[in-house]
Parts: structure tokens; C-alpha cells; sequence
């Protein structure tokens, strides 16, 4: 099996991701590896709005909801004894993603798992990283129905 040296974990800040997030944390664990923490700050949401202080305000906020984001995954690697690097990024999530995974050998990601016409609708970003990274992608699967 190939050792996995550089993990890149994504991460929204929601509840979802707690499972993927202490997945990734565990492989990198048992592969001593360092894990990068990701978030994207979704400059697409803005591109057709003027930047008036709302629109400054709501990307303020977006800003501080990654940084705490990525937070919980640096305080949950110490935990564990794994080094993690926090990022914060502007951008296309999945663009984003797909680059920086370009610098690691596993992206580790959760996914709501909606199908149907949700997922037509909503697009996936899980969905779209596995189809254009560079790397092995392991995607876990969470459900708003868990406890």
C-alpha cells in the first residue's frame, strides 16, 4: 500500500464533516503524515453583487466560519499527536481543492450523500473533486440523520 505523507483535509465547517475530519486525522496517524486543513472562502456566491459593506460583512463572516473551521481541525490533530497546517483560500471550492491537492497524496472529504434531484440541483463538490484530482480521494459519507 502506498504511505500517505501529505493529507489535504477539506472542510465547510458543518457537522458533516466531523466524520470525515476524524478519518483523515486517523490515516495520517497511523501513516505519521501531515495533514493540510482546508477551507474555501466561495467567491463565486459574490461575483454578480457590487461590494458594498453587506456584501463585505456577509465575507467577513465567511472568513471568520473558515477560520474556525479549520480551528477544530488543527485542536482535533493535537489531540491525536498530528501535525496540521490551517489554510484559509478565496476561490471555487472545488478548483481550490483540486489545486492544493496537487501537493498531497490523499484528500480526505465528507460528503451529505444526496441524491436525486437534490444532487442535480446542488451539484456535489465531493462528486467533482473525485472526478478531477490529482490524488486518491476517499470520500465519507455522513447523513443529516445521525446521531
Amino acid at each position: 500500500m502506498n504511505k500517505f505523507k501529505k493529507i489535504l483535509i477539506p472542510t465547510d465547517g458543518s457537522e458533516y464533516t466531523k466524520k470525515a475530519i476524524a478519518q483523515g486525522l486517523e490515516i495520517a496517524k497511523v501513516m505519521d503524515a501531515e495533514v493540510t486543513a482546508l477551507y474555501v472562502v466561495d467567491q463565486t456566491s459574490f461575483v454578480n453583487f457590487p461590494m458594498d459593506s453587506t456584501v463585505v460583512s456577509i465575507y467577513s463572516l465567511l472568513e471568520k466560519e473558515g477560520r474556525d473551521a479549520v480551528d477544530y481541525v488543527v485542536e482535533e490533530g493535537a489531540k491525536m499527536g498530528v501535525k496540521v497546517t490551517a489554510e484559509v483560500q478565496e476561490g471555487s471550492p472545488v478548483k481550490r481543492i483540486v489545486d492544493v491537492a496537487k501537493e498531497h497524496d490523499l484528500v480526505v472529504m465528507g460528503t451529505l450523500g444526496r441524491t436525486g434531484i437534490s444532487k442535480l440541483l446542488l451539484g456535489s463538490v465531493a462528486e467533482r473533486v473525485v472526478r478531477f484530482a490529482p490524488c486518491p480521494v476517499l470520500v465519507v459519507r455522513s447523513s443529516p440523520r445521525e446521531d
